[in-house]
């Protein structure tokens, strides 16, 4: 004889629910099973992967929409400066940078890389539009622009056609900062109509000097150079 754990009503053993409130009957032998039952789902599910393709698409629709209501925004409302210029040449500098990664992933990577320098110079030259004078752009940001793209390029180069390791690239990392760095200041030097010398940039090139001089040793010494990796974790 067997009683309702709810109510204690007498229950008949054909009974699986009590006719009074309705609360499952369990038999005590199918308790054991019951409670090893998993609460999990047998079958396994996988969400599905979003496509670069659609990926691009919305990236593509996304950043033309904020283009156009900029550009609305600031032909009928705020018309006072072109400031979407600013929000305009972003979105499309992320759509240079962003769609060639989505779209084109066997692009070579010099092309990208010269795309991304030609659409930051675009960007640049927008500004102008905001400023009293472009002076500034073709004297200053596109030769520094341009020299960035080309260190970038060669980098890129570097690494394609050399061995890579960890002290590789930063010999390759320190040569280019140290170059960068003297370009940059020559650069602002010749816009402020400054004599052409070092001044901060030569404090950059001296301790990056020394430092490729120090990973060249390394490179150049098999010995030292698996010391350094064992110690490192290279």
């Amino acid at each position: 004889m067997s009683y309702c754990v709810n109510c204690g009503v007498e229950l008949d053993s054909s009974l699986g629910k009590c006719p009074l409130c309705n609360t499952p009957v369990i038999n005590p032998s199918k308790l054991e099973e019951i409670t090893k039952a998993s609460p999990y789902p047998k079958e396994s599910g996988q969400v599905d992967v979003v496509k670069r393709k659609d990926l691009a698409i919305l990236s593509t629709i996304s950043l033309t929409a904020t283009s156009l209501c900029c550009l609305l925004l600031n032909l009928f409302v705020f018309s006072q400066t072109p400031w979407s210029l600013f929000i305009i040449g972003a979105c499309l500098l992320l759509f240079v940078v962003l769609i060639p990664v989505l779209l084109y992933s066997r692009l070579p990577i010099y092309i990208s890389l010269l795309f991304d320098g030609i659409a930051t110079a675009f960007y640049l030259y927008m500004i102008t539009f905001n400023t009293l004078s472009d002076r500034w752009f073709h004297e200053l940001a596109l030769p520094i622009t341009v020299l960035v793209t080309i260190l970038i390029e060669i980098f890129a180069l570097l690494l394609r056609s050399f061995p890579v390791s960890y002290i590789t690239t930063a010999l390759y990392f320190f040569l280019e900062t140290a170059v960068l760095c003297v370009g940059i200041e020559l650069l602002i030097n010749h816009y402020t109509d400054s004599p052409l010398k070092l001044m901060w940039s030569a404090i950059v090139l001296t301790v990056c000097s020394v430092i490729a001089i120090a990973l060249i040793t390394v490179l150049s010494r098999r010995r030292l150079r698996d010391a350094v990796r064992r110690r490192l974790h290279f």
